[in-house]
């Protein structure tokens, strides 16, 4: 029987304890000699990124010991920690930013030497295969220690092959019982590559040792203010990666580079040749791929839309591979993205963007065909068996691992679910799925958003009552909404409140020219167009205008404070380690970030004017919303220090807030104990400020 309650009131069965426990953020997808390997970021492990393979024979394990985290901060963003080959994995451990091998035979120790200033070598976006037995290609990120600023380089890295004298073994589940052992894998791998000619591998030591078993990573490439993606080719005779410089972001220009990989005069991996195939100034390139017959692939957005293109290696000109008004590319924000990945067959399966969903696609004969899938939103692409491997997910089900066979003649097979979702325990009617609209905003524009209506399997508002909204704005702001089941989001529509997730101009998924909607406008077009969302939304009858809450991190939270600043629409937020002063935000924040402001804002510090009439520490004595601030104290993307400063000019003028600081925690909240406080605070906040009984 239906009740009827309150907006913002309702009981639900989704608590701040379901959210997050149990929970896991899926990254990598790769296929290692058959079997399928993923991450697993963990909230009820500390935040801890565990690697996790199945074998052929259908059993996962974990690799990773108790407290070890395969986590890498290039960039601050991270992603791309860790590659596998064989019965060895490769990866980034966060403590201390090393690279580290793990062997199937339960060994373990680093592999690179311990850097002179603290986590002042960090390495990301290794790539298999090996070249020539014994390197293996990535990015690293070195700090100096005269504190000059950090050097993106590409570099090869070598390593051993054989048992490691002294290294510590720790107990994990055989991963290959009935196969050929370890050692007897890890050999046969090596018999089909190519010799190498230079000096032999030095030996290992034992898990702790400053030594590192495979030596000092011999640069490729160096000079260029970032690098990413290094791929090798099949034959290991080519190399290709991206590059770009201040003051452009990857996705405002990349540039696809190539050169041809020989022995140097010492034995040495050298790169000889290095020229650019595509990309440049207004062109942005991404996802670099080789096909298993030696053409490289890429997706880049020369069309306005981040379509899939064959490069070829001579200069010949660019191949479209399609041509259609989607978005296959992602923002480069996080190192290991893979949409894209070809089949057997030669057909290309990939993940593309339309109307703020995902869908999956086929590219052949110059078309892109979609399939009929339930997935709105796709992570991960990468071939597996007769078809794909995705991390992908519905309205009504998390991110997990699925497998899709995608039969030659057309079609699709059956989806098998690959992890196991966890078993939440929740009826679906207590869930609410995203509707994408569009609608008008300033300017003549039109913007985009999901739109979450509340959802309470029996419960309904108040005869004649409207629900509050709660406009979310994500980070970036290059990025995007995600349509999927969050049960970070069903948290609120299952108590009543409705949901606006909004794509505002600069957001993905829409083409170049929506991109670049925040050029040089960031603070003013996000502003009008979550403002335009939630009024638009009244005006449908979707929402009660007069309780409006907005909330958002990182950039999201700049947003939440200039729209609670600069607009009479909302009457209550929240920012997570939002951004509150852009002038400290552009001198005190890591490289990669450190130029972002010049498309969004204006130079720094020729535009010292715009920088403070944008910021809302700058203009307080407008503010006078409540706000709950949420900051994590070990952030170096948003230091804490500007939440600080805004903490503390709330309080001198008597504004109504609250304040939770956050030991261990970097930019984006990953403890269970973090996300349960926020969420149990911020309800509470809300429930108070907006009178919702």
């Amino acid at each position: 029987m239906t009740q009827r309650l309150p907006y913002g009131s309702w009981p639900s069965p989704i608590t701040p304890e379901k959210v997050v426990l149990g929970s896991v953020s899926l990254g990598e997808l790769k296929v290692v000699d058959g079997d399928l390997m993923w991450s697993e970021l963990r909230p009820a492990e500390g935040g801890r990124v565990q690697l996790v393979r199945l074998s052929v024979t259908g059993t996962a394990t974990d690799l990773l010991p108790e407290g070890v985290s395969a986590r890498t901060r290039v960039h601050e963003y991270g992603g791309g920690a860790w590659t596998a080959d064989g019965d060895s994995v490769w990866f980034s451990r966060w403590d201390g930013q090393r690279l580290w091998r793990f062997d199937d035979d339960g060994s373990i120790g680093p592999l690179t030497p311990e850097p002179e200033v603290p986590a002042g070598l960090r390495y990301a976006d290794a790539d298999v295969p090996l070249l020539w037995g014994s390197t293996f290609v990535c990015v690293r990120e070195r700090h100096p220690e005269d504190g000059s600023g950090a050097v993106n380089e590409v570099v090869a890295v070598p390593h051993a092959h054989d048992p490691w004298p002294g290294t510590e073994v720790v107990e994990t589940t055989a991963l290959h019982k009935g196969e050929p052992s370890p050692l007897e894998r890890l050999a046969e791998t090596v018999s089909r590559l190519p010799p190498w000619s230079g000096p032999p591998a030095q030996e290992g030591r034992g898990i702790g040792d400053d030594e590192a078993p495979g030596g000092e990573p011999v640069v490729l490439v160096s000079g260029p203010d970032f690098v990413a993606s290094p791929r090798c080719s099949p034959d290991g005779g080519r190399l290709a990666w991206l590059q770009w410089d201040h003051p452009d972001m990857p996705w405002d220009a990349a540039e696809l580079w190539v050169g041809e990989l020989v022995d140097g005069a010492e034995g040495d991996l050298t790169l000889v040749d290095p020229r650019r195939l595509l990309g440049g100034a207004g062109v942005s390139v991404v996802e670099p791929q080789w096909t298993e017959d030696g053409r490289l692939l890429a997706v880049t957005d020369a069309s306005e839309w981040w379509n899939l293109v064959e490069v070829p290696i001579d200069g010949s000109p660019v191949r479209p591979l399609h041509q259609d008004e989607v978005e296959v590319g992602l923002p480069l924000w996080v190192f290991g993205q893979r949409r894209y990945a070809q089949l057997p067959d030669g057909r290309i399966a990939c993940a593309f963007a339309s109307n703020g969903l995902d869908h999956l696609g086929i590219v052949a004969d110059g078309h892109l065909t979609e399939l009929d899938t339930p997935f709105t939103n796709i992570a991960q692409v990468v071939a597996y068996r007769e078809g794909v491997a995705l991390v992908a997910a519905t309205p009504t089900d998390e991110a997990t691992v699925v497998y899709l066979p995608l039969p030659a003649e057309g079609g699709v097979g059956e989806v098998e679910v690959v992890r196991p979702r966890r078993d939440i325990g929740i009826d679906p009617a207590w869930f609410s799925s995203p509707r994408p609209i569009q609608f008008p905003s300033q300017g003549g524009r039109t913007a985009h958003a999901l739109f979450y209506p509340p959802a309470g399997k029996v419960l309904e508002g108040l005869e004649g009552e409207k629900p509050p909204a709660i406009v979310m704005i994500h980070g970036g702001p290059t990025s995007s909404a995600r349509a999927m089941l969050s049960l970070a989001t069903q948290f609120w529509t299952s108590r009543g409140f409705a949901v606006v997730d909004v794509n505002y101009g600069g957001s993905t998924g829409y083409g170049r020219p929506y991109r670049e909607l925040l050029k040089p406008t960031w603070g003013i077009v996000d502003v009008q167009d979550c403002a335009a969302a939630v009024r638009w939304l009244a005006e449908q009858g979707e929402v009660d205008g007069e309780r409006l809450a907005i909330r958002g991190g990182s950039a999201g939270g700049f947003t939440t404070l200039a729209a609670l600043i600069f607009t009479d629409v909302f009457s209550v937020g929240a920012s997570l380690y939002g951004v509150t002063d852009l002038a400290a935000l552009a001198t005190d924040t890591h490289k990669f970030e450190s130029r972002y402001l010049d498309g969004l804002v204006g130079r720094w510090p020729e535009d010292e004017a715009v920088y403070a009439e944008r910021s809302p520490i700058h203009h307080l004595d407008q503010l006078d919303r409540p706000l709950i601030v949420f900051q994590g104290l070990e952030d170096e993307v948003v230091p804490p220090s500007q939440a600080e400063a805004l903490v503390a000019a709330l309080a001198e003028r008597g504004i109504e807030h609250e304040h939770h600081a956050f030991q261990g925690e970097q930019h984006g909240f990953r403890k269970a104990e973090t996300v349960i406080e926020v969420l149990q605070s911020e309800l509470a906040f809300y429930q108070r400020v907006l009178h919702l009984t």
